[in-house]
């Protein structure tokens, strides 16, 4: 094989998994608009807090692999549309604690249809997809340690 095969488009492993990131990211778009008026990123930071409310913008930036500066934007217009709320700790004020709204913790339902309808719109089985979550979380794994 030719030194530069390996330097094909075809060849290369980041490629796909940029492509399907960006669009199983726009899969998502109209549905979060449509359900629940938020984005992609959004939705990530409530799907976090229903799991656990009351987290520390840096625990829910370590869950998201996102940076404070990225997050408090998004916190920021989450906060705007009442879904939550941002408390300083009394104990130490420069960590701020995030905590659903009754409205954000009323959304949780209505997302629940989310991965339904996602997995019907990509068309692949339900025991496909574990699989293949698990093979990228392995490569996550492998990356960040």
């Amino acid at each position: 094989m030719d030194k530069s095969e390996v330097l094909k488009l075809d060849n290369q492993l980041c490629f796909p998994l940029y492509a399907i990131a960006k669009e199983i990211t726009a899969l998502y778009r109209p549905i979060l608009e449509e359900l629940l008026d938020i984005t992609y990123s959004q939705y990530l930071v409530l799907m976090v807090l229903w799991e656990n409310d009351g987290l520390t913008v840096s625990n829910i930036g370590e869950k998201l692999l996102l940076d404070s500066g990225t997050l408090t934007p998004l916190l920021k217009r989450l906060e705007g549309k009442g879904f939550i709320i941002r408390k300083r700790k009394k104990e130490d004020e420069r960590v701020v604690e995030i905590f659903l709204t009754p409205t954000g913790k009323g959304l949780k339902e209505k997302a629940c249809e989310i991965p339904g309808i996602i997995q019907e719109k990509t068309g692949i089985q339900k025991e496909d997809l574990i699989e293949f979550k698990q093979i990228i979380q392995r490569i996550l794994s492998q990356i960040n340690k």
